[in-house]
């Protein structure tokens, strides 16, 4: 059975922080036909696909997947059983905000088969908290990740963001420290990126807020793989950071070039070579579904040129390129055809190359975006 993840985007959320661009809404009025609607989808795409798939891992993410009902998940993943192999292991990934869940919501969520949490804290400092208009604050942050362990969860993820206005390396520190105190298994760290639409980007196209130059997010970023490095959380992508055998299997899937199916509203889906994607906008989600049995906006089929540079991409940005596999699966010698470019590189201290496999480098992981472009 080919291996497959699957993503659930639950769009219900409790207000919209300014540097968001996913897409959320800030009621619950049709968490109903929603759900519905969900598992419409759900079945639409089970009866061309779930025959001989294995789904290894399934991931709620939103908005804010926390909010809703305990009940409404299990729905949701009871019904999927139904229509879907279960892998022995599957992961089973649940985000949650700090201020959303309590002891005994976490349990329930624990009870129903939710074996991974994603925890958005993004600062452990209040002034931080309040600038990315966060709900919480340093205090329900740190409870929140004691009472998932307390909960049963030993798999939980946060997620911190740095190159915040202000935010000096000693500052940045401070909240690696915090975060490895806890017990965590995995960390995301993001940089602060302006996407447009969101109130950030405004507010720094307006001038009312600088962001720090790129040489400065650079240094911030090797400090994090140095400081999480030596503390036994392994680089598994450019973002991830992981104590062995905590990786995210979910994450993996993309990095690895697998299947992925995603359902609900703005989620995308790839299959034997096709990428499709949903309609953002719930109501247009709910009407697509209703009419069709999907929500499908747009779709293409990838060359064999691009799969290979995505292939390439993806491999690169996370634990490395086995040009062996790369070999296999195309048929196709890309690496003579970047040899000398990948030499230049090496002699940069960009990549390192070691039996077949190339692996970018702490200096290389900071400008990876810039490098990718280059090299495909």
């Amino acid at each position: 059975m080919t291996p497959t993840a699957l993503y659930v985007h639950i769009p219900f959320c409790d207000h919209k922080c300014i540097y968001c661009d996913f897409y959320s809404i800030i009621t619950q009025k049709n968490l109903n036909e929603f759900l519905d609607a969900l598992k419409k989808e759900i079945s639409y795409y089970s009866d061309l696909y779930s025959q001989d798939r294995k789904l290894i891992s399934i991931y709620f993410g939103g908005g804010t997947p926390s909010l809703i009902d305990v009940r409404n998940i299990d729905e949701i993943i009871s019904y999927m059983n139904k229509y879907y192999h279960f892998a022995d292991n599957i992961e089973i990934t649940l985000e949650t905000n700090p201020g959303t869940v309590d002891k005994i919501k976490l349990r329930e969520f624990r009870k129903i088969g939710v074996n991974r949490l994603s925890i958005g804290i993004q600062s452990f400092d209040d002034k931080d908290l309040q600038f990315l208009t966060r709900i919480h604050d340093e205090s329900t942050a740190v409870s929140t990740v004691n009472d998932a362990a307390i909960a049963g969860f030993e798999n939980i993820n946060i997620d911190l963001i740095f190159n915040l206005p202000g935010q000096t390396i000693e500052k940045w520190n401070t909240n690696l420290e915090r975060a490895v105190s806890l017990p965590v298994k995995h960390i995301s760290a993001y940089s602060l990126i302006l996407e447009r639409g969101t109130i950030l980007n405004k507010m720094v196209l307006d001038g009312k807020v600088k962001i720090s130059e790129s040489d400065y997010d650079a240094a911030l970023y090797e400090n994090t793989i140095d400081f999480l490095t030596a503390r036994g959380f392994d680089q598994y992508e450019v973002s991830n950071f992981a104590k062995p055998g905590f990786e995210c299997r979910h994450n993996n899937a993309y990095w690895r070039y697998q299947d992925y199916f995603g359902f609900g509203p703005s989620a995308h889906s790839f299959a034997a070579g096709k990428r499709w994607w949903n309609f953002s906008a719930l109501n247009f989600y709910l009407n697509s579904v209703n009419q069709n049995g999907n929500a499908k906006i747009g779709e293409e089929v990838l060359s064999g040129e691009q799969r290979i540079n995505e292939f390439v991409m993806l491999s690169l940005r996370s634990s490395g390129l086995d040009l062996n596999k790369l070999k296999r699966e195309f048929d196709h010698d890309w690496y003579s055809m970047k040899k000398d470019m990948i030499k230049k590189l090496i002699k940069e201290e960009f990549v390192t190359e070691s039996n077949n496999f190339i692996k970018f480098t702490k200096k290389g992981y900071a400008l990876c975006d810039e490098i990718l472009a280059k090299l495909i």
